[in-house]
């Protein structure tokens, strides 16, 4: 049992710490529960994950599991750094099949990511969640996918060296995008970006339960 032992420790040190205690597990081929806030932690230690909320297990699941497929807005926002984006808005259908309103702009929902959960949130509001690295301001995903294009305001540029955070407000919500080092979106610009509809997720706004992954 390992209660958060990494936590005193410097960024540079907890790294190569976290390499020490994962080889040391395959060494010993036993059991370890390790407790820890850190999502980097839990993503990168763990075969397994409990979530846990106020005492409560929200969800159980391998690392892989909880990032593309979570349970609920808690887990989403938990697992991944930065963290996802969550938008309100409303779903739609037409002939053509589902659509998530958001703010005016309307996302095609991807038919294979389809379920039947969703018939019963028809023009009722939604929570859309989208994560960092999803959301693209790259010219040939723009011109591959114009159907996903949304405008925002850069409010801020972050360069990380091998990739940039844009901190973006998009009609009064704050969403990050993580882009290429080569992004031209500059602070204070107005750009389109992509959002990714093979990787959108739709929440409860009133219970927060996973509609779609």
């Amino acid at each position: 049992l390992l209660d958060e032992p990494l936590s005193n420790l410097d960024a540079k040190l907890r790294a190569s710490m976290r390499t020490e205690l994962i080889k040391l597990h395959q060494r010993l081929g036993t059991t370890f529960v390790y407790v820890t806030h850190d999502q980097t932690e839990a993503m990168t230690m763990g075969d397994r994950i409990v979530v846990m909320k106020d005492g409560v297990i929200q969800q159980v699941d391998t690392p892989q599991n909880l990032y593309d497929s979570p349970c609920n807005v808690f887990v989403a926002g938990f697992i991944g750094s930065p963290q996802m984006n969550f938008i309100d808005g409303k779903l739609l259908k037409d002939d053509k099949g589902y659509l998530a309103d958001i703010g005016g702009e309307k996302l095609r929902i991807q038919p294979d990511k389809v379920n039947a959960e969703m018939a019963a949130y028809v023009d009722k509001p939604v929570r859309l969640g989208i994560r960092p690295e999803d959301i693209r301001d790259d010219e040939a995903f723009l011109a591959e996918h114009p159907e996903s294009i949304i405008s925002a305001v850069v409010e801020v540029s972050e360069l990380m060296g091998s990739e940039v955070y844009l901190y973006l407000d998009y009609k009064g919500t704050r969403m990050t995008a993580r882009v290429a080092a080569n992004t031209q979106s500059k602070t204070g610009n107005e750009v389109k970006v992509g959002v990714d509809t093979r990787k959108i997720h739709l929440f409860d706004p009133e219970t927060e339960a996973a509609i779609m992954n």
